[in-house]
């Protein structure tokens, strides 16, 4: 049977999504949960590799078991025996043969948090990216309008990329003030490694008055990885939901 999990999880502790060598990472803790609830080791698959740090509120994975449970009886021992891992099994379900958490996936929708203000966070610690000064949205906003679309986006790609090409489509790019916070919500059916925290380091510099929203098209423009902004911080990225 193939099963389907909706994930949430707290990025701080873990390494990233993908097994490693180095640290805890959520696949691992994931799998090694699996295995306590009937002794099967698998692989389990997710629709984002998500880096160190990165936290995710619908992130979506995959795997197979030999043995048939119900949907609600996986979901249910997974979180008993992913304790105290702040890891949690929203949502499971059996799925068909051929449902694959990366492949079949349409669209991932990902929220960059900015808490702008002069005191540090003292609850969101670890999952915003605490900014002292004032961010001006509609600058942001403006210039992330350049990014939306389909371009080569070499420049917000870290070096370490793997994907074949530096082509994406960007269906959504929007900046918006929420109290204290600058939201940032990009949607595209993929995107490049660090593409998301890259484009957010750049507009950081349109709100902080330092670019100019043509600058940031400039930058695409160049295809080139040192003409990016400093890259975003992991603490304020959430993988939000996957369409399929």
């Amino acid at each position: 049977m193939r099963y389907r999990l909706t994930i949430e999880y707290d990025g701080g502790p873990f390494v990233g999504w993908q097994r490693q060598d180095n640290g805890p990472s959520i696949q691992g803790v994931l799998e090694e949960a699996i295995f306590r609830l009937c002794g099967e080791t698998i692989t389990v698959t997710g629709a984002g590799r998500t880096d160190a740090g990165v936290h995710a509120l619908g992130q979506v994975a995959h795997f197979e078991l030999a043995k048939e449970f119900a949907a609600d009886k996986i979901r249910d021992a997974l979180n008993h025996f992913l304790r105290p891992a702040p890891v949690a099994v929203l949502d499971a379900a059996i799925v068909p043969a051929d449902f694959h958490a990366r492949f079949s996936a349409t669209a991932r929708h990902y929220l960059y948090r900015i808490l702008c203000r002069r005191a540090p966070p003292a609850l969101e610690s670890g999952h915003v990216w605490h900014v002292v000064r004032e961010l001006d949205a509609d600058a942001m906003h403006t210039a992330a309008q350049t990014l939306v679309g389909a371009h080569d986006f070499t420049t917000f790609r870290a070096a370490e990329c793997q994907a074949k090409s530096p082509l994406k489509t960007l269906d959504r790019l929007d900046v918006s003030r929420v109290g204290d916070e600058i939201h940032v919500n990009a949607s595209a059916r993929s995107f490049l490694h660090h593409q998301v925290r890259s484009m957010v380091g750049s507009l950081k510099l349109v709100g902080e008055g330092k670019w100019r929203p043509r600058d940031v098209a400039d930058a695409l423009k160049d295809r080139d990885r040192s003409a990016c902004g400093p890259v975003a911080p992991p603490d304020g990225l959430y993988l939000v939901r996957v369409d399929y």
